[in-house]
């Protein structure tokens, strides 16, 4: 799932099938994909349900939020028996609650698959079993979020950047570029 996902113009079961074509018709596939993502609540709360038409195309369409988009695009994804998932940005939109309920699930939904996640939320990226650190295409650290707080290089300078934003601390990054991100 890329950043700028696809916003389709169909009913919302429509909207999730689409990850799989062969399986477009099968609700019991998208309902599940739909409870993974998270998007599940929120499909129950539409006028049709999972018949809903999104999208302003159509007069009685249902117009979502960015952050509501972003689940069905996510269920879109978890229709994919894909060995390796690539999420850029996976909850780019999504408010603070949102994000922590999907990450507190992404462990299992990622069991026997290879998740890449990309993004410049640290708090996203410290839970990886592994983080890459890139700077201008190059890795210039890995290891996991423990190992490279105590490296105390760029990315523990750029980690606790972030969380001083939340912790009132002042943090000074004199050599810090706010243009590099982890990639997880």
């Amino acid at each position: 799932m890329f950043q700028d996902y696809v916003t389709y113009q169909a009913t919302a079961a429509e909207n999730i099938g689409l990850g799989s074509l062969s399986a477009l018709a099968d609700r019991e596939a998208i309902r599940s994909a739909s409870r993974q993502a998270g998007s599940d609540q929120l499909i129950a709360g539409l006028p049709q349900g999972y018949d809903t038409a999104l999208g302003k195309w159509f007069d009685a369409g249902v117009n979502l939020s960015g952050g509501e988009w972003q689940k069905v695009a996510l269920a879109r994804a978890f229709m994919r028996d894909a060995r390796i998932l690539l999420l850029d940005e996976p909850t780019s939109a999504l408010d603070a609650q949102a994000e922590y309920e999907l990450f507190e699930r992404i462990h299992s939904l990622t069991r026997g698959r290879t998740a890449v996640y990309i993004s410049h939320r640290f708090s996203t990226v410290r839970r990886a079993d592994r983080i890459l650190f890139l700077e201008h295409g190059r890795l210039v650290e890995q290891g996991t979020h423990e190992q490279l707080m105590r490296l105390n290089g760029r990315y523990a300078r750029l980690f606790r950047l972030q969380a001083s934003a939340y912790t009132g601390e002042d943090i000074l990054p004199e050599d810090v570029d706010l243009d590099i991100a982890p990639t997880a």
